[in-house]
C-alpha cells in the first residue's frame, strides 16, 4: 500500500495552490493561476520517472508509463482536472488532518462557527476511525480533483518502483477547465494515445459510473427601462421583476434539491440584475436524451410565451450543449467498466455503480473516441467548504488504479 504520510504530503501540495477556473474567461486555462500547478505536475512527473512527459500551449499534460511485459497488451489511461470550481474560493486553502476521526462533530471554523457535522453529513460515519483532510470553513478543499491527480501520481510512481507488478503502456492526463464544462474541449486524445481511459474524479470509495448527464447552459438577457422613480408611472420595466416571472414558470421542484437518482433538473447559479437589465444564468440536466431535449424546449417556449404576455421582446435566450451522456458510448465496450469492477472487488472494495450526478472529463473524452468511465478519488461535498476527503480512500483508489493495469495486462497474457 502506499504510504499514508507520502500521500498526504503529495495532496495537501496541490491544494494548497490556487487553480479556480472562471467561466467567464475565454482563454485556455481560464486562469492564469492554473499555470502553476500545471508547471509542478510537469516536473513531478519526470521525477518519478515517467516518460515522454509534455504540457502543451493549452496547459494539457500527457506522460507515459511503458509497458514492462513482452507481449501486446492495451494501452489504457487515467485523466483528473487540476482546476477547482468557481463555486467556491479555492484561494488560500489551509488544510486540515484529522487522525483517529470520531465519528462527532468537527469544528471547522470555530471563530465563525463553522461545523462539519455527521447529523447533516451522514456519510462521515462510514470513516470513523480513519484520517480526514478537511478545510478551514473558509474555503473548499480542492479534493476534486486534485485527489484523483495525486492517486494517478503515487500509483505511477507505485509502479515504476515496484516493477514485479505487471502492465502494459498506460498514459496519464491532466486536464484544466474541467469544472466550466471544458476540460476535454482542448484534449488531443489521438496524442494521447489510450485505447481507454479512467478519469479519477468520483465521490465516495467505491463509486464507478459510466453513465452521466447531458448538459447544458441557459442565459436569459430580461431586458428593462430606467426612468426616475419619482415619475416612473407607466415608463419604467424593471427588468428583476420580469426575470422573477421567468424563474416562477419553471418547475419549482424539479431542482438541484429536491432531485436524486436519474432526475434531472434545472439549476439557476447566477442572477445579476438592475433596473435597465437583468442576466440569468442555468444548467439544465437530464440522463435521458429526450427529457434533456424537452427541458430545453420548455425554456425556449417559456421565453416566447413571456414576450407575447407582455407584448415585447423583454426575453432572450441563449442555451449551449456543453456534454452528454458517456454511456452511449461505453456501453458497446462494457469490459473496460468489468475491468474497474474485478479490480475493485479483488481489493475489498464493494462498487457502486451508479449514474453520475454531473459530468467529467470523460463523459466528452468518451465522444471524442475514447471511452472513459468514473472511478472514485474519494472526496465528499464538493465545492464548498465542507469538502473532506479520507486519506484511506485516496490509498485504496492508488490500489485500484495499479490492479486495473495489473488485471489488464493478465487477461492479455492469457490471451
Amino acid at each position: 500500500m502506499i504510504d499514508k504520510q507520502h500521500i498526504i504530503d503529495r495532496f495537501i501540495s496541490y491544494v494548497t495552490i490556487d487553480t479556480e477556473s472562471d467561466p467567464n474567461s475565454d482563454t485556455t486555462p481560464s486562469t492564469e493561476k492554473q499555470w502553476e500547478l500545471a508547471h509542478k505536475l510537469t516536473k513531478e512527473l519526470i521525477a518519478i520517472g515517467m516518460k515522454d512527459v509534455s504540457i502543451d500551449n493549452n496547459a494539457y499534460i500527457m506522460a507515459t508509463l511503458p509497458s514492462n511485459v513482452d507481449y501486446d497488451v492495451p494501452t489504457i489511461g487515467f485523466v483528473s482536472h487540476f482546476d477547482t470550481s468557481p463555486d467556491f474560493t479555492g484561494k488560500n486553502v489551509k488544510p486540515r488532518v484529522i487522525e483517529n476521526y470520531d465519528g462527532k462533530d468537527i469544528a471547522l471554523n470555530a471563530e465563525e462557527n463553522i461545523i462539519l457535522s455527521p447529523s447533516y453529513f451522514e456519510d462521515l460515519l462510514l470513516y470513523v476511525g480513519q484520517t480526514l483532510i478537511v478545510t478551514d470553513g473558509t474555503t473548499l478543499l480542492g479534493a476534486d480533483d486534485k485527489a484523483g491527480i495525486a492517486e494517478i501520481v503515487s500509483a505511477m510512481e507505485y509502479l515504476i518502483n515496484n516493477p514485479d507488478i505487471k502492465h502494459g503502456e498506460i498514459k496519464v492526463g491532466f486536464t484544466p477547465d474541467e469544472e466550466i464544462g471544458r476540460g476535454a474541449h482542448k484534449f488531443d486524445v489521438e496524442k494521447f494515445g489510450a485505447d481507454w481511459a479512467y478519469t479519477m474524479d468520483g465521490s465516495q470509495i467505491g463509486e464507478l459510473e459510466y453513465e452521466n448527464f447531458n448538459a447544458a447552459e441557459a442565459k436569459i438577457k430580461v431586458k428593462g427601462k430606467i426612468v426616475h422613480p419619482g415619475y416612473a408611472k407607466g415608463k419604467m420595466v424593471n427588468s428583476m421583476y420580469y426575470a422573477t416571472e421567468f424563474i416562477n414558470t419553471l418547475p419549482r421542484l424539479e431542482t438541484p434539491e429536491h432531485t436524486e437518482g436519474y432526475e434531472g433538473f434545472f439549476h439557476l447559479y447566477s442572477i445579476e440584475g438592475k433596473v435597465e437589465e437583468t442576466n440569468l444564468r442555468y444548467i439544465i440536466r437530464d440522463h435521458d436524451k429526450d427529457k434533456f431535449e424537452a427541458r430545453k424546449a420548455l425554456m425556449e417556449k417559456i421565453v416566447v410565451d413571456l414576450n407575447t404576455k407582455f407584448e415585447a421582446e423583454i426575453f432572450d435566450i441563449e442555451i449551449k450543449d456543453q456534454y452528454y451522456n458517456m454511456k452511449e458510448k461505453v456501453e458497446p465496450v462494457k469490459h473496460i467498466v468489468d475491468i474497474a469492477e474485478e479490480a475493485m472487488k479483488s481489493l475489498g472494495i464493494t462498487p457502486l455503480i451508479k449514474p453520475i450526478r454531473g459530468g467529467t472529463d470523460g463523459s466528452q473524452l468518451s465522444y471524442m473516441g475514447l471511452p472513459c468511465p468514473n472511478i472514485f478519488a474519494g472526496g465528499h461535498n464538493f465545492h464548498g467548504r465542507y469538502e473532506y476527503v479520507p486519506v484511506e480512500s485516496m490509498q485504496k483508489a492508488v490500489e485500484v488504479i495499479c490492479k486495473i493495469a495489473e488485471l489488464t495486462a493478465l487477461k492479455n497474457d492469457e490471451q
